[in-house]
C-alpha cells in the first residue's frame, strides 16, 4: 500500500525507510543491485526517479507524498516500480507511523524476517485486542522495543503515545477502550494498534471474541522465553549482541582461564597408547546400557579423577584456526567437539570422597592438565553435593561432581546472539565424552539437572554474567551387575 495513512486518520503519517544494513549499488544500465542481510538482490527495469526515492529510503523515514512529489511525470509507473522492489525487499523495509507534528516516528516495525508482509487494514473499533502472551519488550536506544518470536517485526516504540497505547493491551481491550484509557484521539489509537497487529506483536480476536494462541496446542508447550530465545539464537541478528565482524583490538579471550590463587595439583597422565590397547570399541560402549552411578561411600582415586579429564577435555595443542571469510583466532584441540575450536567451557570438579585430593571445589586447567583449589568452605560444596543428589534421585552426595561453566566472551565475539545456544550444544558434546569416557574406565558418570539459582556460581566464585554455570555430571561407580 503506497498511501500515507487509512482514509479518515489525518493524525497519522505513514513513513517508509530502508534498515541501516541495506546497501544500494546502481549499475551502467536501469539495474540495482540491492544488498542486505538476506542476500544480494538483483532488480531490473529500476528507472532513475525509482532508484532516486530507494537512496531518500537510505536516510530515513520518508512519506510516500513526499516522494511522489519529486517524481515529474509517469506516477503511476514510479508507484507501480516502487511497490514491486518494496515487495522484493520486504525484509529491509522499515514501517513507521508519524504523527503530522514532524517530531518523528512514534513507532517503526523493523523486519525480522527475509519476506514479511505487513497488512495495514484499519482495527475495527468495537474489535477485541490485546499483546501476545509472547510479546516482550526492554530498553533499546533512548526508546523500547517490543518483539515476539512469532512476529514477522520487531517494533521499535519511540514516542509515549505509543508506549501508551501498547501498556493498554495487556488484556482484551477494543480501540475505542485504550482511546478513552489513555486520552489519545482514536483515529491515532487505530493506527497504533494497526501497526501492531500487522507486526504481529499483538493479537485481533475472531468474531467469537477469541484468540487463536490462547487454544493453540503446539504453543502450550512453551514458555515465552525458550521460544524467544530458540527464535532469536539460531542466528546472529540485527539489534542482538556485538557483530560478530567486528573484531576489536584484546575483544579475543585467552584460551585458558588463568586462575591466579589457590593450591595446585598436577593431575596423572596415562598413555594414550597403553589406553587404546585396553579401551572397549566404541561400538560397545554405545551399545551397553546408560546405568546411573551407585552414590556409596566408595572413594574415587586422584589418579582416576587425572585420567577421566585427561581424555575427555584436556588441551592436546594450541595453534590458530580460521573463521569462514574471517581472520585467524587463536584456538585449542580438545578430545570434544566445539564450533571453531573456541572452547569456551570451563571445568570444576567438586571433591567429595578421592584418595589423594582432599575435599573442596577445584577449577580444572586442560592446557597444563592440574587443578587448582578455588574454594575450601564445606557449608558451599556441601550446597552443590546435595543438589546434585536430589538431581541424580539418589540418597548419598556422589564422590564427585563436575560443573561446566561458559566464558560468554570467549564465543560471544565470535557468534554474536548464537553464541548461548551454541553453548548448550557444546555441554552436550563434553557431557557424552565425559559419559563415555568413564565408562571405558569402569566408571559411571552422569548429567543432573541442578535449579541453583545463584548458589552454584557464588560456591564457584564466578564473575557473573562473564562466566556462568550451564551444567553439571555426578561422577561415582556403576551398580554392581
Amino acid at each position: 500500500m503506497l498511501t500515507d495513512g487509512p482514509e479518515g486518520s489525518p493524525e497519522t503519517v505513514r513513513l517508509w525507510s530502508l534498515t541501516e544494513d541495506t546497501l544500494l549499488e546502481a549499475g551502467d544500465d536501469d539495474t540495482v543491485l540491492a544488498i542486505n542481510w538476506w542476500g544480494e538482490f538483483e532488480l531490473a527495469g529500476i528507472p532513475e526517479p525509482v532508484r532516486e526515492s530507494l537512496s531518500r529510503m537510505l536516510l530515513g523515514p520518508v512519506s510516500m507524498g513526499n516522494l511522489a512529489s519529486s517524481v515529474s511525470g509517469g506516477a503511476e509507473v514510479w508507484a507501480s516500480t516502487l511497490r514491486r522492489v518494496l515487495n522484493r525487499l520486504a525484509g529491509s523495509v522499515v514501517h513507521s507511523l508519524a504523527l503530522g507534528d514532524g517530531r518523528g516516528p512514534l513507532l517503526s516495525a523493523i523486519p525480522v524476517t527475509q519476506s514479511p508482509v505487513f497488512p495495514a487494514e484499519p482495527v475495527p473499533a468495537d474489535r477485541l485486542v490485546k499483546l501476545s502472551r509472547f510479546s516482550t519488550m526492554r530498553p533499546d536506544g533512548g526508546g523500547l522495543l517490543l518483539e515476539s518470536p512469532r512476529a514477522r517485526y520487531r517494533v521499535a516504540l519511540l514516542r509515549p503515545p505509543a508506549m501508551l497505547v501498547v501498556s493498554s493491551l495487556a488484556g482484551p481491550v477494543t480501540v475505542a477502550q485504550v482511546a478513552e484509557t489513555t486520552g489519545l484521539p482514536e483515529p491515532v489509537v487505530t493506527d497504533v494498534v494497526t501497526f501492531l497487529v500487522a507486526a504481529g506483536v499483538a493479537l485481533l480476536a475472531d468474531d467469537w471474541a477469541g484468540f487463536a494462541e490462547d487454544t493453540d496446542a503446539d504453543l502450550d508447550v512453551w514458555s515465552p522465553g525458550d521460544l524467544l530465545f530458540h527464535a532469536r539464537s539460531r542466528t546472529w541478528q540485527k539489534g542482538g549482541s556485538a557483530d560478530p565482524g567486528a573484531r576489536r583490538e584484546g575483544a579475543e579471550p585467552p584460551v585458558v582461564k588463568q586462575i591466579a590463587a589457590g593450591s595446585t595439583f598436577p593431575l596423572h597422565r596415562p598413555d594414550p597408547a597403553e589406553l587404546r590397547a585396553t579401551d572397549p570399541t566404541l561400538g560397545t560402549l554405545l551399545e551397553s546400557d546408560h546405568t546411573c552411578p551407585e552414590m556409596n561411600e566408595r572413594a574415587l582415586s586422584a589418579e582416576q579423577i587425572g585420567e577421566l579429564l585427561f581424555r575427555a577435555a584436556r588441551v592436546r595443542s594450541v595453534g590458530p584456526a580460521y573463521l569462514p571469510g574471517g581472520p585467524a583466532h587463536e584456538a585449542s584441540q580438545r578430545p570434544y567437539f566445539s564450533v571453531a575450536c573456541l572452547y569456551e567451557l570451563e571445568i570444576y570438579v567438586g571433591i567429595n570422597r578421592c584418595a589423594g585430593l582432599e575435599r573442596g571445589i577445584y577449577h580444572y586447567d586442560p592446557l597444563w592438565h592440574t587443578l587448582t583449589l578455588i574454594n575450601d568452605d564445606a557449608g558451599g560444596l556441601d550446597g552443590m553435593l546435595d543438589l546434585a543428589m536430589v538431581g541424580a534421585g539418589s540418597h548419598r552426595r556422589p564422590s564427585v561432581l563436575l560443573t561446566m561453566t561458559t566464558r560468554m566472551s570467549r564465543i560471544a565475539w565470535v557468534l554474536g546472539n548464537a553464541a548461548y545456544a551454541t553453548t548448550l550444544l557444546h555441554v552436550g558434546a563434553l557431557q557424552q565424552v565425559l559419559y563415555l569416557t568413564a565408562k571405558a574406565m569402569g566408571l559411571a558418570a552422569h548429567a543432573v539437572p541442578v535449579d541453583a539459582g545463584d548458589r552454584v556460581d557464588r560456591s564457584l566464585k564466578l564473575e557473573w554474567p562473564a562466566e556462568v554455570s550451564v551444567g553439571e555430571c555426578v561422577l561415582d561407580f556403576p551398580p554392581p551387575q
